[in-house]
Parts: structure tokens; C-alpha cells; sequence
């Protein structure tokens, strides 16, 4: 008897080692059996530093929602370039923040001023994309998400400052992120630890001040692969060595989901990695994150050759001028610069009852220079981002749905 039941113990270890490895190849096996799509960078995973995460959401009736996670070739500790995608937690971080300070009349539709107290620094009185072109904390984030607004990140970094956004994100155990710097060119390290004094006013009354901020300690990475390429353009010319990117951003990409988790599903995750939101917090968030740039109340935004649907949906529309159908909703945040690209998304098809997560990064830079614009963007980072979502996409159509 002692001998069945150790027979039977042994094939169920191995029977889940089996689904281990299955899970464990996943991905890979998908982007395999799809090779005509994802020929070029299968061919060289590691020359693209491509690394995926997905994650199935299965509805229980009366329970909540089950997730299966599936990565490749994932690893926080290999470096790349997070571009736009830190948008998303200073959005998260600047909504919270106005709740924490808890000040009559304060909110993120407040007008305010923003002085110049640094070197470096640029005075904000009037945005003529806003409501009577006062600028709010609001516009800037609705602005993030329609068309990845610079300047808008570059506001909500100063409204935040540089030590209190990592110190949160760390407290709340986001550990692998670093956010350093504004998206401004020529910016020293140390100009960007200062960050410029804030008023907020409501009919001529002050409602809050903040004055300058500085960070006195000088963040620096602390993962792998720190030095990529072979030269970074400088004007007409090129320096022949490696881009250092010891003081630049970063965002894991486990990070960037587990921060979407927080926000869609906050219960999926630890009490100390959730964000203190509101529910029309939540709510502004989740209008603008999946909002088309035709559907905003911006004019500028409305010309569709200039920002079609797919402009910062690069998941199964960002190769193409396709529009998005209303059943398809895809809440997320992309980013594209030095060659890399992302996308960090919670898709939803309401026709269809599918929704899940993806997040991916490709790194697209053929001749290994920085700075030159000469990425392989339309030619191989953007087919592969939006042939993923597809393949992904279409998996779920014809999965079976646990109940």
C-alpha cells in the first residue's frame, strides 16, 4: 500500500513538473507556432532584449477573478530604457498625494501656478489646452494618457519631487523602478534633484504652497547592462562609446504590471502596493487611459493622420491606421525612445468577454548608435508589439474559460 502511494505521489510531482515546464514555455511556444509573424527578433531574442509578460484573467462565478502569469525571457535585472511607461505611477503618485494632503478646495482640477526657483527650471502661468488656459494637475494627466505628454510628466515630476516619488514607490515595495530625471534635454543630475515651488489657487485665494524641493542623496541603478552600444550622437557627430544609463529611469516590466494590477484589481495585490484613490480617482484614470485622442474634448488632438487610433495603443493597432472598435478598450501606457519600445496594457473586448494583461518590451537600435533617430521603430518594434497583441488576442478568443 505504502509503495501505490508513493508511486502516485511521484506522478503527481511529475505530472506538475510537466505543467511547469508547459507554463514555463508558454510564450514561447506561441510566438513559435506564430514564427511568419515574429521571424526577424525569434531568430535573436537577446539582440532585441525582448521580454513579455501575460497574464489570463479567469471570471469564477461568485469569487474573485483567478490569474495565470506567463513570462519571457523576463528579468529585472537587465536594464532597458522605460521612456513614457514611468507616466503611469506619477499619474497614480500625484492623485494620491492630493488626497493625503487633504486641504479644502485642493483637488487635481485646482488651478496653479508654477514658479522657477533653479537653474534650469521653466515657470508655468497659463496652458492653452486647458479650460480658460489654467493649468491643472488634471489636464497634464489627461494629457499623459491621450498622447503621452512630455511636458505634462515634467509637471507632475515637479509637483511630486524626486526623492518623495521613488521613496513611495519603494514603500509601497515597487522596488525595481527608479525614476531620476525629467524629460528635458540637457538637464544636469543635479537640476533635476531640485524641483520648482507650486501655488494652487482657486478666484484669486491661495489654497496651497509648496515651496522648492531638493534631494540630497544622488540615486543611482543598481542593475545589469548599465553601458548599451557603441556610440551616442552629439550634435553632427558621434562618440564612440557606450550610453550610460546609471542615472537614468527605469521601470521593470514586472513592476509596470503589477502596477496596473493595483489599479484594476486591487484586492490581486499586497495592501502596502496599492495607491490611496479615490473612486472618481479611479474612475478619471480609467476614462483617459483607454480614450482614443478623436474622442477627447482637446481640437488639437482630433486630426486622425496626425494621432490615429493606434498613436499610443501599440499593441493590435499600433502598425496600422485601423480605428478601434467601441467594444475594444485597451487601458495602458506605452513608451518609446533610445530604440526601445513598451507597452503596458489591460485590454478588455466587452462583445466578446475577454479581458487580460500584457506587457512587452523590444529593443530596436540595428547600428547601436544613441541619439541618432535611426531606430527600427515602424520596421520591426512596432509589428512586433501590435502581431503580439493579436496572437494573444486571438488565443483568447478560442481559449477555454475556466468557470
Amino acid at each position: 500500500m505504502k509503495r501505490v502511494i508513493f508511486f502516485f505521489v511521484l506522478f503527481a510531482f511529475a505530472l506538475q513538473a510537466q505543467q511547469t515546464t508547459e507554463d514555463e514555455n508558454f510564450l514561447e511556444n506561441l510566438l513559435k507556432k506564430n514564427e511568419t509573424l515574429f521571424s526577424v527578433v525569434m531568430k535573436n531574442p537577446d539582440k532585441f532584449r525582448v521580454q513579455i509578460i501575460y497574464t489570463k484573467i479567469n471570471r469564477l462565478k461568485n469569487k474573485p477573478p483567478k490569474f495565470s502569469t506567463y513570462k519571457y525571457h523576463v528579468d529585472a535585472r537587465k536594464y532597458f530604457y522605460p521612456a513614457s511607461t514611468v507616466k503611469l505611477p506619477l499619474s497614480l503618485l500625484a492623485l494620491e498625494k492630493i488626497n493625503q494632503l487633504d486641504i479644502n478646495g485642493l483637488t487635481k482640477d485646482t488651478p496653479l501656478n508654477i514658479d522657477s526657483a533653479y537653474s534650469g527650471q521653466i515657470s508655468v502661468e497659463r496652458d492653452s489646452t486647458a479650460p480658460n488656459n489654467l493649468p491643472t494637475l488634471a489636464n497634464y494627466i489627461k494629457k499623459i494618457f491621450l498622447v503621452s505628454d512630455n511636458d505634462a510628466y515634467n509637471r507632475l515630476y515637479e509637483f511630486l519631487g524626486q526623492q518623495p516619488i521613488n521613496e513611495k514607490l519603494w514603500k509601497k515595495e515597487y522596488v525595481n523602478v527608479l525614476i531620476n530625471h525629467r524629460f528635458v534635454a540637457g538637464l544636469t543630475r543635479e537640476e533635476n534633484r531640485f524641483t520648482n515651488p507650486f501655488t494652487f489657487y482657486q478666484k484669486g485665494k491661495v489654497i496651497y504652497e509648496q515651496p522648492l524641493q531638493f534631494n540630497h542623496t544622488d540615486y543611482m541603478n543598481n542593475v545589469d547592462d548599465l553601458f548599451q552600444g557603441k556610440g551616442v550622437a552629439v550634435g553632427d557627430s558621434v562618440e564612440m562609446h557606450p550610453k550610460d544609463f546609471r542615472f537614468s529611469n527605469y521601470f521593470a516590466l514586472e513592476e509596470q504590471q503589477e502596477m496596473l494590477k493595483a489599479l484594476f484589481f486591487p484586492e490581486s495585490v499586497q495592501p502596502e502596493k496599492r495607491f490611496n484613490l479615490k473612486k472618481e480617482d479611479v474612475a478619471f484614470l480609467k476614462t483617459y487611459m483607454c480614450m482614443l485622442p478623436r474622442q477627447s474634448e482637446f481640437i488639437a488632438y482630433q486630426d486622425y493622420k496626425h494621432y490615429p487610433d493606434g498613436y499610443v495603443k501599440f499593441f493590435l493597432y499600433g502598425d496600422c491606421k485601423d480605428s478601434i472598435p467601441d467594444h475594444i478598450k485597451i487601458y495602458n501606457k506605452v513608451g518609446n525612445a533610445y530604440g526601445y519600445m513598451i507597452d503596458n496594457a489591460y485590454l478588455v473586448d466587452s462583445k466578446n468577454k475577454i479581458d487580460f494583461l500584457l506587457s512587452a518590451v523590444i529593443y530596436v537600435n540595428e547600428n547601436q548608435i544613441f541619439n541618432d533617430d535611426k531606430y527600427e521603430y515602424d520596421e520591426i518594434g512596432l509589428p512586433f508589439l501590435a502581431n503580439l497583441g493579436r496572437v494573444i488576442y486571438q488565443y483568447e478568443l478560442e481559449r477555454k474559460k475556466v468557470k
